[in-house]
């Protein structure tokens, strides 16, 4: 009988006592000995059968002497670790950080020291609230985690796509992800923030009416890793040489420019696509599309932060680009895959205290908290002190301490010295002149549990960031918080956040009120200091405002038919391919079809697995007959429907028209529908994709 003939891909097999190795096409050859490596146990024991446990007899019991089984299944039971309380579900990459100028005049950090000098750098994207099986369109924070492998140790640059957070003091972490989280009597909603708990804490919590404002936005919804902005979110300082501090934010802007989906596309996505944001990040990289960043400072100094009109150390508030314009410092890409997802995204340990000499804490409350936090969270998920043996943790400059033993130890002091100061003159010693030396700040006060009455505005910022949003995302916003409300069962916590948004804008309140069939409106919430309506709009906090002026770096689905016209099919792929993007074939099958010239286009998707949500714009490349057919199919009309609904933009020839009738839409009805007949139609699609969407139509389509 033969045994295991089902193996993955280029493994060796054995059948009737003969090595095989299935090749690419499937097909079995026959190897020798030394054609491949020879599997061990863990200690090294070569393993002459790995498909069957010692038993005696054929059908008799197994053996605990089996030690090879013992030991695979033993490391099988233990592979999994506790996943992350918060950002659980996350996906990472290797590249450099590139300085572009040295910055010496503000920092002593050895980064900045150098124009043109590469650094190594590990890049770990996710979301925030749901465990690590969720899905990746989760209406959510992003984190934008980056681990700096520095020649004076790591630096972690902590942050999320979003530059402000839910509360001010870090004593309020644990009751805010307890609130996101599944509600523990049921165990959901999954990484999702539409219950009762969740806006039950926050209508409780006027400090986050500013993130709500952002979380509610299109920012928590971002097409991709690759087109997000990041944020340090806190106030951090920069110490030069003369120990002199500067104060700074980080920004990351990414160089494809922002994008996101709408709220509809999203849940489709997750349907069709879970992993959208790995794979497509995970396809960028391995076409050579190496995702761009640029780093961006905000500097300013101690008067600026005393004539500021809000506190800086206020981790619900940002300084507008227009204030205080970011500069340019530097450019991180990633350009490699990790080598295994476990060893290196999943073990990966970020902390905000790691940072290296030239670079320093502020008195952010939230930020203090962290630096305590996120080291002691390392013990409970990688289980020792030791985590930083584990590679991807590890510095990649020479470090020497007196740490020694404890589990898992990779590394012990050599010799017979394990402390200092010690007369015998081994080991290293700490250096005042090149060791991390905090800012010599002024500090006084008594011992108090308050909040400051500078952190006490909480919705002029607000204010401003929703009156700096374009009319389409406005109507985002209206539309997300009805959503989120209306899973909320008790009345009395929809009121209360109504009451919250009459203080950020009325037309809002007004809007989400109307859809949660609120009879009249609640009492405007009581403000600690009155909301200021002078806050000039920033156009930097809209994405519409700073999308791409190009088609780079996205995606073009296109759908075709037998009879499809290969020529045009080709014209097409070329001119895509000369924006900077990527055209994925659909078809009824994912074989492919038969082009009107007797030629074979292979396709990348069936119609079912190939939605439109999946693209940035499509195109349909179909014979009449082909329409025709393609319009008796839900999936086909759905493919036309959804695009048109989700404003983006779609090219079609003249024998699609079936297609397009039958799934609802006029191919006349607006300028984002572009005829390919016409011998110049191919440029002008292409030219009309770089706006990404067509928002005149969505109130048109009312989604």
């Amino acid at each position: 009988m033969a045994k295991n003939t089902r193996p993955s891909s280029g493994k060796p097999v054995t059948i009737h006592d003969q090595k095989l190795m299935r090749g690419k096409g499937g097909e079995l050859h026959q190897i020798a000995d030394g054609d491949t490596d020879v599997l061990t146990t863990a200690q090294g024991g070569p393993v002459a059968d790995d498909q069957n446990t010692l038993k005696i007899g054929e059908r008799g019991p197994a053996l605990i002497e089996d030690f090879h089984f013992r030991e695979k299944i033993f490391h099988f039971d233990h592979e999994r670790i506790p996943e992350r309380v918060v950002h659980a579900r996350g996906y990472g990459a290797h590249g450099f950080f590139e300085t572009y100028k040295s910055l010496a005049a503000y920092t002593r950090a050895d980064i900045f020291q150098r124009a043109g000098e590469r650094t190594p750098v590990f890049v770990r994207f996710s979301t925030v609230a749901g465990s690590k099986g969720s899905f990746d369109l989760a209406r959510d924070v992003r984190g934008f985690a980056v681990k700096f492998y520095t020649q004076e140790g790591n630096w972690d640059l902590v942050g999320n796509n979003i530059p402000v957070f839910f509360i001010q003091d870090a004593i309020k972490f644990p009751d805010i992800i307890h609130a996101v989280k599944p509600e523990p009597d049921r165990a959901f909603p999954q990484a999702q923030s539409a219950h009762d708990n969740f806006w039950d804490f926050i209508s409780l919590t006027p400090e986050s009416m500013h993130m709500i404002m952002w979380v509610m936005s299109d920012r928590a919804i971002p097409r991709s890793f690759r087109f997000m902005q990041g944020f340090g979110v806190h106030t951090f300082r920069l110490v030069n040489a003369k120990d002199e501090s500067t104060f700074v934010k980080f920004i990351w802007k990414p160089k494809l420019g922002m994008q996101s989906v709408v709220w509809n596309e999203a849940v489709k996505i997750n349907g069709a696509d879970p992993d959208f944001h790995r794979r497509d990040l995970w396809n960028a990289i391995q076409a050579g599309d190496f995702p761009e960043w640029e780093l961006n400072l905000q500097l300013f100094d101690q008067e600026f932060a005393d004539s500021f009109d809000f506190d800086v150390l206020d981790p619900t508030k940002i300084i507008p680009e227009e204030v205080l314009p970011p500069v340019p410092v530097g450019r991180l890409v990633l350009d490699r895959m990790p080598d295994n997802f476990f060893a290196e995204t999943e073990q990966v340990a970020f902390m905000t205290q790691n940072v290296p000499p030239g670079i320093d804490f502020s008195n952010d409350p939230l930020l203090q908290g962290r630096n305590f936090s996120y080291l002691d969270t390392q013990l409970k998920r990688l289980g020792s002190p030791n985590f930083t043996h584990i590679p991807i943790n590890a510095p990649k400059c020479p470090f020497h301490h007196f740490q020694q033993d404890g589990h898992m130890a990779m590394r012990n002091p050599v010799g017979r010295v394990n402390y200092q100061p010690n007369s015998f003159g081994e080991g290293p010693r700490e250096s005042p002149e090149r060791g991390f030396r905090s800012f010599a700040d002024a500090e006084e006060g008594q011992k108090v549990r308050l909040r400051a009455e500078s952190f006490a505005d909480h919705y002029s910022q607000a204010r401003q960031f929703f009156n700096s949003q374009t009319a389409p995302e406005q109507r985002h916003i209206a539309a997300a918080l009805t959503f989120e409300l209306s899973k909320v069962e008790t009345v009395a916590i929809r009121e209360r956040m109504v009451a919250h948004l009459l203080n950020i804008d009325e037309g809002l309140a007004e809007t989400v009120a109307d859809k949660l069939g609120m009879k009249e409106l609640p009492r405007r919430a009581d403000a600690a200091v009155p909301p200021r309506d002078d806050l000039e709009p920033s156009p930097a906090l809209s994405i519409i405002e700073n999308g791409p002026d190009s088609f780079v770096g996205r995606k073009m689905g296109v759908l075709v038919s037998p009879g499809a016209d290969a020529v045009l099919l080709k014209k097409l792929q070329a001119a895509i391919e000369k924006e900077g993007a990527v055209m994925e074939i659909v078809a009824p099958k994912v074989g492919g079809v038969e082009a009107a010239d007797g030629s074979w286009i292979e396709a990348k998707h069936m119609i079912d697995g190939g939605p439109s949500v999946l693209f940035d714009a499509v195109a349909l490349i179909l014979s009449e007959e082909g329409a025709e057919r393609l319009a008796g199919e839900a999936a086909a009309r759905d493919f036309v429907a959804d695009a048109f609904a989700h404003c983006k933009f779609i090219a079609f020839t003249s024998g699609s028209i079936p297609l397009l009738q039958k799934a609802g839409v006029d191919p006349e009805a607006d300028e984002g529908l572009i005829e390919l007949d016409d011998p110049k139609a191919v440029a002008k699609f292409i030219a009309s994709c770089r706006k990404l969407r067509l928002w005149s139509r969505e109130m048109a389509v009312k989604l």
